[in-house]
């Protein structure tokens, strides 16, 4: 089984992840590799069946299945907009305050920088694109702490604990998602790797600590020194379960960004018949 994921060296997919490096698949009897792919790589990956799933932001499923035909969620690896903004730590900025950004040149991956620029949007900021030096980037929590440690930058905005507009924190969520097609031929695979993710998720909740077991495998060995930290700190978004107004709100990003033209039902994004999994189990 492979699982495609746009971003390895990161705690927003990690859960995918330490399924793997814990054991977690193969306790419920399947060989899975999670293998790095871009973005649109991973998905048109998965629509073309060369991959199984996809571990990836929600909304980026529907670069390859518009309307969310052919595909569903299955389950959360980790609760809101994984990204956070990061200045320099000259530039004199408060926390939350995104016109900050006003004159700056901000780097954001191909992706991520769709719901940076919503985010601008909704906070009344046109985007400016300078010339020089990066002033800053919008990433995931375990790059924006690593600039935090080396004392080169700090975090400004972190959408997830309330930072920018209200919906900001909720344009999308790190998910597992697969086509229907999968989910019709070999139901029993897709719910047991749902469950691995579940118990890869209790298990950090647990342990924290075992996040660095799976980082020191996987990670470059600065991100694997302090991928357990930042897990320790996003535990609360750890919730494998995928919210019917998260679903909503992240459709409705993806329309407000010309990814989904119409509004589409809860059950038509998510493949409910597993959400029975989606309580705490242990590994």
């Amino acid at each position: 089984m492979k699982i495609a994921t746009p971003d390895l060296v990161t705690n927003s997919y990690f859960p995918a992840l330490a399924a793997e490096e814990l054991g977690l698949y193969r306790a419920e009897g399947l060989d899975a590799h999670v293998e790095l792919l871009p973005s649109l790589d991973a998905v048109n990956a998965l629509r073309d069946g060369a991959v199984d799933f996809v571990a990836g932001g929600a909304h980026t499923t529907l670069l390859a299945f518009p309307g969310w035909k052919g595909a569903k969620l299955v389950v959360t690896l980790s609760q809101g907009t994984p990204w956070l903004l990061v200045l320099r730590a000259d530039i004199p900025a408060r926390r939350g305050d995104v016109a900050a950004v006003r004159g700056l040149r901000i780097g954001a991956a191909p992706g991520p920088d769709r719901a940076f620029l919503r985010l601008l949007h909704e906070s009344g900021v046109d985007p400016v694109r300078d010339r020089g030096a990066v002033d800053g980037f919008w990433a995931n929590a375990l790059g924006s702490e690593t600039a935090v440690r080396r004392g080169v930058g700090k975090i400004i905005v972190d959408v997830r604990r309330g930072d920018g507009p209200p919906d900001a924190g909720r344009y999308t969520f790190a998910g597992l998602s697969t086509t229907e097609a999968l989910i019709a031929r070999e139901p029993e695979r897709v719910a047991a790797a749902v469950r691995a993710i579940v118990r890869a998720q209790a298990a950090l909740r647990r342990d924290p600590a075992r996040a660095t077991e799976v980082g020191r495998r996987r990670f470059p060995p600065a991100s694997a020194e302090i991928i357990a930290a930042v897990v320790e700190r996003d535990l609360p978004f750890y919730d494998p379960a995928i919210g019917e107004q998260a679903v909503s709100v992240m459709n409705g990003f993806a329309r407000s960004i010309g990814l989904l033209a119409a509004p589409v039902a809860y059950e038509d994004t998510v493949a409910t018949r597993f959400r029975g999994l989606w309580r705490v189990t242990e590994p």
